[in-house]
């Protein structure tokens, strides 16, 4: 092999793993403030149009439309009652208004009582990050609809 088509050979090599490596590292991206607020506005308006249950099931898919890296869509009733749930199946249809994060804050029932008293609200707490298996801080979205509060969040690690 010439000297020539070594050096190329050896600048295709760097150029896909630049490339690999780039992409990997936007995949690994967290989803922002306002990927959270559309999302939560996207559950929403799909909740209105399709109605709960067929919306419900989307937004419980976790290959689905309300699902992305990190981000996802819980749905709760205004008692606690966890009605629709992205990234953990196993919470829908349980009550987690004692739920507490790892500082003892009982973010369900504060989150409830928000939803109460506005329309819309950021919310801060400790929870688990279904991407990387850790305990972060997360920063909450939610809207309430109806008897209803609609929430999507980012994580801050």
């Amino acid at each position: 092999m010439s000297k020539g088509a070594k050096k190329s050979a050896v600048t295709a090599v760097i150029l896909l793993v630049a490339i690999v490596f780039g992409a990997t590292a936007i995949a690994a991206t967290g989803a922002t403030k306002n990927e959270a607020m559309a999302m939560v506005q996207k559950a929403v308006a799909a909740i209105k149009s399709e109605g709960p249950d067929k919306a419900y099931r989307e937004i419980s898919d976790p290959k689905g439309p309300f699902v992305d890296r990190d981000l996802y869509i819980v749905v709760y009733a205004l008692d606690g009652m966890v009605l629709a749930h992205g990234a953990d199946k196993k919470r829908i249809g349980t009550n987690q208004i004692n739920d507490k994060d790892l500082d003892g804050k009982e973010f369900v029932r504060e989150r409830m009582d928000l939803a109460k008293t506005h329309d819309s609200f950021w919310q801060s707490y400790k929870f688990l990050n279904p991407v990387t298996k850790k305990i972060e801080p997360k920063q909450m979205y939610c809207e309430r609809l109806e008897q209803t509060v609609v929430c999507g969040g980012i994580y801050q690690s």
